[in-house]
């Protein structure tokens, strides 16, 4: 048999030893994409919808779409809703962060990312409870189950003979790897607990709990899902009455992969307009800018300057965000 290296084996060990969940860079503005328990925060249904190509110019580069949707399931006042589109006169500042209540609330969202070979299409609904601590904190609990279409894409894994460069090969293994291309579906379990103000968070929340314990479909591939771990946390530091910093963290940790820190600083113009830029460990800087376009819609662009090995082959990493505030 002849040696050969193909391109599965590398994104194979890519799910082993580095993250295996999407990765955002906006975090900030939506903790909801990061920990369950921020379902419901707020007093409205919050839809937001993301794109996210890392590694521009790589070839087949990670690319991950995302759509949440949260809302409360009672509010402390109804609020009529008018669907007519308006353009706000002067700065929108971002929506109050009722606390000192309990309350319920709910969410669902849609994730399809693809690295490589390796498709992963993922759909979970969500609960959650807030509880008041004081008048100014709550801290609420969020569970999120769904399932997670894991599928290897035979037609986009390389296969490189390191013998004879340029010629064709002979591998029983990859032959046997590719015959039937894998599509799995996994249960997957999350849950997460955040405590918050109007100035304050701080997060833990875990992804991927059961593993693959509860796995149906075809193929032989291993997806090998790990659980992972995830801790935020930030405060905003009002500068005057205009200005605010906001320094925040993300940490990330899946074994048997080192952790990883997120550093944020986040600077606010009347609540209104954004700016920030986070270093990512080893990894990249991140540069974002975002805004509230009026009541109803929000606004965000992040751009990611690699650090790594990989940005003399790439451009680096685009993600966009637009939020949609109904009932606010």
């Amino acid at each position: 048999m002849r040696k050969s290296l193909f391109i599965v084996f590398i994104w194979q060990m890519t799910g082993v030893f580095a993250q295996q969940t999407p990765q955002y860079s906006q975090y900030l503005r939506n903790q909801f994409m990061v920990n369950p328990g921020a379902a419901g925060v707020y007093d409205f249904t919050d839809i937001t919808m993301s794109g996210r190509w890392q590694w521009a110019g790589f070839g087949d580069e990670p690319r991950t779409a995302f759509l949440s949707v949260t809302a409360p399931l009672s509010r402390t006042k109804k609020i009529p809703y008018n669907p007519a589109l308006r353009i706000s006169n002067g700065p929108v500042r971002n929506p109050e962060i009722k606390t000192g209540k309990i309350k319920h609330a709910i969410g669902g969202t849609l994730v399809a990312d693809q690295y490589g070979a390796f498709r992963k299409l993922q759909f979970s609904g969500t609960y959650a409870i807030h509880l008041p601590i004081t008048k100014t904190y709550n801290m609420s609990f969020g569970a999120r189950v769904g399932l997670s279409n894991n599928t290897f894409l035979a037609d986009k894994a390389q296969v490189l003979n390191i013998v004879d460069p340029g010629q064709g090969y002979t591998d029983d293994t990859y032959d046997n790897f590719v015959k039937d291309q894998s599509s799995k579906f996994i249960l997957d379990i999350g849950a997460g607990l955040y405590i918050y103000s109007n100035r304050s968070f701080f997060g833990i929340s875990a992804d991927q709990l059961t593993k693959d314990f509860v796995e149906f479909g075809t193929g032989t591939a291993n997806f090998n899902n790990q659980i992972h771990l995830m801790v935020t946390g930030g405060y905003k530091i009002p500068l005057n009455e205009n200005l605010s910093l906001t320094p925040a963290v993300l940490m990330k940790y899946m074994k048997p992969a080192p952790l990883t820190i997120d550093a944020s600083l986040q600077l606010e113009y009347k609540e209104w307009l954004w700016t920030g830029i986070t270093y990512r460990h080893k990894d990249a800087i991140v540069g974002m800018l975002g805004l509230n376009v009026n009541q109803r819609f929000k606004f965000g662009y992040s751009y990611d300057f690699s650090l790594s090995r990989f940005k003399n082959v790439s451009a680096g990493g685009h993600e966009i965000v637009l939020g949609i505030m109904l009932g606010r």
